[in-house]
């Protein structure tokens, strides 16, 4: 059980270079059955799973059932932790290959092999339809905190990894009023954000859960204006442009460095834009080959 094993290596290398080759860009893994009893390795007996196993899955979705036999080894939890983003159920995706691998133990109930799946989550998207993802969403309801440590919650939030932040006034028990706060996060984010929470507020509980949402997708795109470059953020669905913005920090910049109206050089980089769309017969995501783009 010594991950660094001449053995472990080669397996090690041999995955990545696998995963190199199929291009894969995001890896899912259903909850791991980890198995359970003991197994005899260099350090002598130990208990399944092993202290390396045990120590490389913290975070991962982990199972026992009725198996006496280690099903994670050190070497699989090594490849397994570095790569696996999520645990859970299979996705929608569009499947293109699938394969499997099978090792020598031999199991009376079910298969010692396990089974590898490629394909596109993107493909909704594909058809001209929203990108599906999953967030989590933490909420507090908080009645007793200065007004000044929202502004400084919400910088410290975004610099954590929130991908949203926002607060809507409610009203509590013994009708007091107090501001709800919003959180919208990826479920690698959560618990430090959770922690963040904690920390920075006067909250005592708080509340999460794991949502689906669709987002439409969205490029930044630059014009050339009286002021300069501007970027314009432009939603897409599938290749059709339905939204569009200019970004504020280019147009604020533009502003003081000019000393004009913030909302002249808006509307100006709003005009160029548009005056752009109009020159191209078809209007494309700037991923397939359309406007000049930067993320």
């Amino acid at each position: 059980h010594e991950v660094g094993a001449v053995d472990a290596i080669v397996d090690i290398m041999s995955a990545c270079i696998g995963f190199h080759l199929l291009g894969v860009e995001r890896f899912l893994s259903s909850p791991l059955n980890v198995g359970r009893g003991m197994v005899g390795c260099s350090h002598g007996r130990m208990p399944v799973p092993v202290a390396a196993t045990a120590e490389l899955l913290k975070g991962a979705r982990i199972y026992s059932t009725d198996v006496d036999a280690e099903l994670v080894t050190p070497t699989g939890a090594a490849i397994i932790s570095a790569v696996c983003e999520e645990y859970g159920p299979l996705p929608e995706m569009r499947l293109e290959r699938s394969g499997y691998g099978a090792g020598t133990k031999e199991f009376p109930d079910w298969p010692n092999a396990i089974r590898l799946m490629l394909g596109e989550t993107e493909a909704v998207a594909s058809r001209g339809s929203a990108l599906s993802e999953k967030v989590t969403v933490i909420q507090a309801n908080i009645d007793d905190m200065s007004p000044e440590v929202f502004g400084y919650l919400m910088e410290k939030a975004l610099a954590t990894g929130a991908v949203e932040i926002f607060y809507t006034p409610a009203q509590m028990k013994k009708d007091r009023p107090a501001t709800q706060l919003t959180v919208l996060c990826r479920k690698e984010d959560r618990e430090r954000l959770i922690e963040l929470i904690f920390q920075e507020t006067t909250t005592i509980g708080l509340r999460y859960q794991e949502v689906e949402r669709r987002v439409l997708q969205r490029r930044v795109v630059e014009v050339q204006t009286t002021y300069g470059l501007i970027g314009i953020k432009v939603s897409y669905l599938g290749d059709k442009v339905v939204n569009f913005a200019p970004e504020y920090a280019h147009c604020k910049a533009a502003a003081e460095r000019y000393n004009v109206p913030l909302r002249e050089v808006m509307g100006l980089a709003a005009a160029a834009f548009e005056r752009m769309m109009k020159t191209r017969v078809s209007v494309t995501n700037p991923g397939a080959g359309g406007f000049p783009a930067h993320e």
